[in-house]
């Protein structure tokens, strides 16, 4: 059931070449949801081929409030995540908080 406590928020870049996901996405999605308040994550996924990596990659984001810019988040994918799509994974992220910053316009 939907409160009206979170908001989802979703960012896309392009994989790089000679991935598996690229197979069937062109580009990488990351979405988000993240409450109203504080702006904290409190799930994150995104579209890497296998069930563990987006699974992975949803923990090392939840918990970062998208208030705080992406500096931590892009440390932790730099730090943690090690494989073709970390540069995408990155220009995602950076696309999820540029509609974040949209969104906090339009508020």
């Amino acid at each position: 059931m939907f409160t009206g406590k979170t908001y989802f928020i979703a960012g896309h870049a392009k994989l790089p070449q000679g991935m598996a996901a690229r197979s069937v996405f062109d580009t990488l999605t990351i979405t988000v949801e993240a409450d109203v308040k504080y702006h904290v994550i409190l799930e994150a996924s995104c579209t890497l081929a296998t069930e563990h990596g987006r699974h992975f990659f949803g923990q090392l984001l939840r918990g970062c409030s998208l208030q705080d810019g992406v500096e931590e988040m892009t440390e932790r994918i730099l730090q943690n995540y090690q494989g073709k799509a970390q540069n995408a994974l990155i220009a995602a992220l950076r696309d999820v908080h540029s509609q974040f910053l949209l969104r906090k316009e339009r508020l």
